[in-house]
């Protein structure tokens, strides 16, 4: 499922602008599909409440897994820059949402990242925007976390890099087991984050007065 570039969410730079377009033959597939659900759900599918779901949750999934359609490298590139620093540069709290691909459920919480530059650094807005590209795709949480790592890694070179994503999955909270409070957290290190100083003192910058939700 391909959307129209033009509802992908760049900067001005680079031409990334949101805008409220869709693929227009996978949204008529999408809509036909969710309608022949709702009716073996055992509902009336032209009811007044129902009549435009299907094209409604049609544009949902496509702006959900409009990551598909971005490049995370690009995104990092499109504002690199060379610098002499070579301290811990952490953004967390990074707001996360994602679709489980297993139920096609929600996902949510908070993604921590860091890397120590070697030779360039980022704009810090990229970092979260890396984030979404890869979140807003069908996933599963321990992937996420590993290819937020690996494309940072790769595409900047760092000394090393750091991820921790916490998220509340609603595969467990609504059906399954049904354990409203669980949370999963996930880690993935590369580099200086592997000696366990470094990892430390990351871990203990971003858990201090982060509660998730």
């Amino acid at each position: 499922m391909t959307l129209n570039r033009k509802m992908l969410e760049e900067n001005e730079m680079n031409g990334y602008a949101r805008v409220e377009e869709y693929n227009p033959a996978a949204l008529k597939r999408i809509s036909e599909h969710y309608r022949a659900i709702l009716k073996d759900l055992g509902e009336d599918a032209d009811r007044e409440g129902l009549k435009k779901t299907p094209e409604r949750v049609a544009k949902a999934l496509q702006f959900l897994t409009h990551g598909y359609d971005l490049d995370p490298a690009e995104i990092l590139r499109s504002a690199m820059f060379r610098d002499r620093y070579q301290q811990m540069v952490i953004v967390k709290d990074i707001e996360l949402y994602s679709l489980c691909e297993h139920h096609l459920l929600p996902f949510f919480g908070k993604c921590h990242v860091a890397y120590i530059p070697n030779g360039h650094i980022v704009g810090l807005s990229k970092i979260p925007r890396v984030v979404d590209a890869y979140a807003r795709r069908l996933q599963v949480q321990e992937r996420l976390t590993v290819e937020i790592r690996d494309c940072i890694e790769e595409t900047l070179k760092p000394l090393g890099v750091a991820v921790v994503i916490e998220a509340q999955h609603l595969c467990m909270v609504m059906r399954g087991i049904q354990k409203q409070h669980s949370i999963a957290t996930t880690s993935a290190f590369t580099g200086e984050f592997n000696i366990d100083k470094t990892r430390a003192e990351f871990m203990r910058l971003i858990i201090r007065g982060n509660p998730v939700g």
